[in-house]
């Protein structure tokens, strides 16, 4: 069910999608390039259940073009982000991010090729924290039941 063709309001298409997903009986919403703001039409129907991904760290750089972004304030860091979809922009509780150096010698393409490959990875791995039950939401902080990052642990470039 694409939303490319369709002619009317995005209210409308979220409501033919969950009546789709309801049929199917779907739990969990995972969004991939789907590029169009959610609406609370199917925010409803899927209340902290629908996922995204986003190509960069966020919350910088949000949107579109974000490796473009990032590589023209000179960031040295970049990544990716899976989040649970709220009504704004890729502003969603974070659940997981992965970090990606930016190399001096970085173009959008080599940049988003590397950012790429993890976004593999941490995709797959939100929904397996998802299905397991070790997500909670408290506030704007996704808590993972069991995680092991350590207080010393940093990362750094060059």
């Amino acid at each position: 069910m694409s939303a490319k063709g369709y002619k009317g309001r995005r209210d409308e298409y979220d409501a033919l999608l969950v009546k789709e997903l309801q049929k199917h009986r779907a739990e969990l919403v995972v969004l991939a390039g789907f590029m169009r703001i959610i609406t609370p039409t199917l925010l409803t129907a899927f209340p902290r259940r629908v996922l995204n991904i986003h190509p960069a760290l966020l919350p910088s750089f949000p949107g579109l073009h974000v490796q473009k972004a990032a590589l023209e304030h000179g960031v040295k860091f970049s990544g990716c982000t899976v989040h649970f979809v709220d009504e704004g922009m890729d502003t969603g509780p974070i659940i997981i991010q992965a970090v990606v150096p930016v190399l001096d010698h970085d173009t959008e393409d080599t940049l988003s090729a590397r950012i790429l490959k993890q976004e593999h990875k941490i995709y797959s791995r939100a929904i397996q924290l998802y299905a397991e039950g070790r997500l909670r939401i408290e506030g704007r902080r996704v808590v993972v039941a069991g995680s092991r990052t350590g207080a010393e642990e940093f990362l750094l470039n060059p």
